[in-house]
């Protein structure tokens, strides 16, 4: 059981429902994440990326605009690549949508909280 606990590691803001609600999920089926607060230690531009790829989904999908610099740096203009993209989140890690969680199973934005289950060791 030991390596399946090692093995889940959440993108987590205590400050957030959705990531506490997750995060507790993850408890409820025994599982001991490693939790990474973000916002104190942020993820490299290359460990951002490979969670993006991880997930399948575009960069755009994991900005965060609300209570964030969305809108003040223009991150709704489609001028900016997924690289500078990547750069502003790891300038501004408030940028980066949580809960993030990533299992030997997948990697998701678990919002709602109930898709971590999905990913969880049987």
């Amino acid at each position: 059981m030991a390596n399946a606990t090692t093995s889940v590691t959440i993108f987590h803001n205590p400050a957030c429902g959705t990531s506490r609600n997750t995060l507790a999920l993850i408890r409820e089926h025994g599982i001991e994440p490693q939790v990474v607060e973000y916002l104190k230690t942020p993820p490299t531009k290359a460990k951002l990326k490979s969670l993006v790829k991880a997930m399948g989904v575009p960069v755009r999908e994991v900005l965060r605009q609300k209570g964030t610099p969305y809108e003040e740096l223009g991150l709704g203009d489609p001028k900016w690549t997924d690289d500078q993209l990547l750069d502003f989140i790891v300038e501004h890690p408030i940028l980066m949508n949580r809960p993030i969680v990533e299992t030997p199973i997948g990697t998701r934005l678990c919002r709602p909280a109930d898709l971590v289950v999905d990913l969880l060791p049987k």
